[in-house]
């Protein structure tokens, strides 16, 4: 079901603008040409790491974050303005400094990102397109991973939490068939040793009702 558009949405995101890069019209394009790519160094005033998170959502988990770890810069990209803007004024409330956001699609990154700048990726209960005829809009498809591969730092690694089984079986297939390495594979976080956990929004509520939640991560050989 369609989320509906919230109140005073453009005013709203104005008053944000401070926090986030806002917002792509034109996705007819398929190269670096024409490219609008951050100066992440100017944008947050530091050349601290720089960690992504693809489908912040209301922005919990990024804000969680970014407040644990004032030494380290986030991007948080999510494809829906409407959505977006919750996490914007989660992030401004906190008072923030170290978080910027982007509406965008993943396919588009490389557009906005440059090539080796990112330390971490972080892909938290994204959609998991269930029907084999939409595998290559997950997330974890192959596509997406050789565009995160270039984006990724040298020591990089994707960080992927989700409730859906075969989901989280597609993924391992397509990180390993794509070169990347595994570690800390959990098929029940809650119930593991895993000490620094952030719970997403989605995350309480599968975790509450009994759902176990899978988490790995990848890195590149």
């Amino acid at each position: 079901m369609r989320m509906r558009k919230k109140k005073n949405l453009q005013s709203r995101l104005l008053e944000c603008y401070n926090l986030s890069v806002l917002n792509v019209e034109d996705k007819n394009f398929d190269s670096r040409e024409g490219s609008a790519v951050i100066d992440t160094k100017a944008l947050f005033g530091n050349d601290r790491p720089v960690e992504l998170e693809i489908g912040c959502g209301k922005g919990q988990f990024v804000c969680e974050l970014a407040q644990k770890h004032p030494e380290r810069n986030y991007l948080a990209v999510e494809r829906s303005a409407n959505v977006l803007v919750t996490a914007c004024e989660r992030a401004m409330e906190s008072g923030l400094g170290n978080v910027h956001f982007l509406c965008t699609n993943a396919e588009y990154l490389p557009r906005f990102i440059s090539n080796g700048s990112i330390s971490c990726i972080y892909l938290n209960f994204s959609c998991p397109f269930p029907k084999n005829s939409y595998a290559n809009h997950r997330l974890t498809a192959p596509r997406f991973l050789s565009i995160y591969r270039e984006l990724m730092a040298d020591g990089a690694e994707i960080h992927q939490k989700t409730d859906n089984m075969h989901f989280f079986e597609y993924s391992i297939e397509q990180f390993t068939a794509c070169g990347f390495a595994l570690k800390n594979v959990s098929l029940d976080l809650h119930r593991s040793d895993f000490a620094d956990n952030i719970v997403t929004e989605y995350e309480h509520r599968f975790a509450s009702q009994g759902l176990p939640i899978y988490r790995l991560e990848a890195y590149i050989k």
